[in-house]
């Protein structure tokens, strides 16, 4: 049997501290919910989206395992306005396995972004953020993730452990439906510590200072026929958009 770690959870008058100290932070979902001024059902209202995702198509493992939207944003005077369809690029430094590519996916579904807990949410975090590195404006990267067992095995991460090229990752966990593994790892980026833990509740949340930190998941295997994980990260950038100028 794979020894499973329990998601080492911060109380929400803690996150700023553990970010400052630790490099990330975890919260449960009522923390979550409690963050974003919403409750639960809110949230949850959110995950039926991920039923329809769109397949990958730049996986270079040649993997069917990968469905996602993209869309961006942009927080600023405690409002969020979405920007214009755009790409998904990463520089090769952070990503050796996709980067230098212009990504195209399909964009989230706008009832789901009309949602007042959407914009709940990522402002909520983008305060979070600035309580950390005050700025006037955040660039958020919305990705949401299904990674599935088509192909007996779904990589989360095939890039491997990595940073994003971004100054904070958040990872919420949607929902994991009959698969083990899928394990959260994080280490310092210059240092020798790291911790290892499995976000298993709906709506959980890793929250990671992405120069600090590097992360990834360990692959999912099904515990029957057929199995998933879903998850939404957002990316939030100081500097505007990966890939422009």
């Amino acid at each position: 049997m794979v020894a499973s770690f329990p998601a080492p959870y911060a109380a929400l008058d803690g996150l700023d501290r553990a970010l400052r100290t630790r490099g990330y932070a975890v919260l449960a979902p009522d923390a979550v919910a409690a963050l974003a001024g919403v409750d639960r059902a809110e949230l949850a209202a959110l995950t039926p989206s991920w039923d329809d995702l769109r397949p990958d198509e730049y996986l270079k493992d040649g993997g069917r395992y990968r469905k996602r939207r993209h869309s961006c944003f942009v927080a600023e005077d405690g409002a969020l306005r979405q920007v214009p369809h755009r790409m998904h690029w990463q520089s090769l430094d952070y990503n050796a396995l996709h980067g230098g590519m212009q990504r195209w996916f399909e964009p989230m579904d706008a009832a789901v972004v009309a949602q007042p807990a959407w914009a709940k949410l990522l402002l909520a975090l983008a305060q979070v953020c600035s309580a950390r590195m005050p700025v006037p404006r955040w660039s958020i990267e919305a990705h949401q993730f299904r990674i599935d067992t088509a192909d007996g095995l779904g990589r989360p991460t095939p890039e491997g452990a990595h940073r994003d090229g971004v100054d904070f990752v958040a990872v919420l966990l949607v929902a994991r439906e009959g698969i083990k593994g899928g394990e959260t790892r994080v280490f310092e980026a210059n240092g020798p510590d790291g911790q290892r833990f499995t976000l298993s509740e709906p709506w959980s949340l890793l929250l990671l200072d992405d120069a600090r930190m590097i992360h990834e998941s360990t692959p999912i295997q099904p515990l029957g026929a057929y199995g998933h994980r879903d998850t939404l990260v957002l990316t939030y950038r100081a500097a505007g958009f990966q890939g422009d100028g």
